[in-house]
């Protein structure tokens, strides 16, 4: 209880610290004003937004939402098949594609030491880390009213818009796929041929991809970008959402491959969709 209670304390001091607020040269703030002569100009003479000053509000968000939806179904596969992403869409899916193979391999080996990594399942359940990854944008929330801090209030909502985007493709996934886990297979069953074998619902029974993985790294990936310039963030985030996605692993809730296609959904949707300038749309 003590070791859980000091890793709840340091991933509040980590969104609080976060929340801090960065160094904007009056330049940089003047030209950001809405009726500023650079954005009076047009969006063909304003410089690209970057992605850890993009903002947001709850009036945005739905509209946000569905445009994103319409570039991960829609934009993303037409640019897919004119050559565009080939090279890290073939890079994710290769490397998939192995740890699906070394799955049955690894899967087992966790398994028979289940016992040794008790107290890191124990620390990492699956309730215990959809709190870790949902009280980051909560607590930057509650610390950008607080402190009436628009920006730690926007970081707040894209975690959410992050988390949204990511979760969608992934249940998609999951309905399709209907991955057995590795817990539901008896302890001398076959590892092998897991897919099309799991529950019918996508929200439990099926394993491919890992939901908490997507969730931890569009979070993570959100944080570790915004406040890129304290530099111990990015290692802070991307280390909590690892320890979350590794302890799936352990607990023989997922599959490697299920781990590893979960997290880098949730990093592109985050790195990509989410953050990339809105101005221009």
């Amino acid at each position: 209880m003590r070791r859980l209670c000091r890793l709840w304390f340091f991933v509040f001091v980590c969104v609080g610290s976060a929340g801090l607020p960065h160094r904007v040269s009056a330049q940089d703030n003047y030209a950001a004003l809405p009726d500023s002569p650079a954005a009076a100009k047009g969006a063909e003479s304003r410089p690209p937004e970057s992605p850890s000053e993009r903002e947001a509000t709850w009036k945005s968000i739905p509209g946000d939402f569905v445009h994103d939806q319409k570039d991960i179904w829609w934009t993303f596969p037409t640019q897919l098949a004119k050559g565009r992403h080939l090279i890290p869409t073939l890079v994710v899916t290769g490397a998939t594609a192995g740890l699906i193979v070394a799955d049955p391999h690894v899967a087992p080996y966790f398994r028979k030491h289940a016992g040794n990594l008790d107290d890191l399942n124990d620390t990492f359940d699956p309730i215990i880390t959809t709190g870790m990854v949902i009280s980051v944008p909560a607590g930057l929330m509650i610390s950008g009213y607080i402190r009436h801090d628009q920006r730690s209030v926007s970081s707040a909502l894209l975690c959410a818009e992050a988390y949204a985007d990511s979760i969608v493709p992934n249940l998609a996934i999951k309905a399709i796929t209907r991955r057995e886990r590795p817990s539901d297979i008896p302890p001398d069953g076959d590892f092998h041929n897991t897919f099309f074998n799991g529950g019918k619902s996508p929200f439990h029974g099926s394993s491919f991809p890992s939901g908490h993985a997507t969730g931890a790294f569009s979070v993570a990936t959100v944080v570790a970008i915004r406040y890129q310039r304290h530099r111990w963030v990015p290692w802070a985030a991307y280390a909590l959402a690892t320890a979350v996605s590794f302890s799936r692993i352990t607990s023989s809730a997922h599959f490697p491959s299920d781990v590893f296609l979960g997290a880098a959904m949730g990093y592109s949707v985050a790195r990509f969709q989410v953050l990339r300038p809105r101005w221009d749309h």
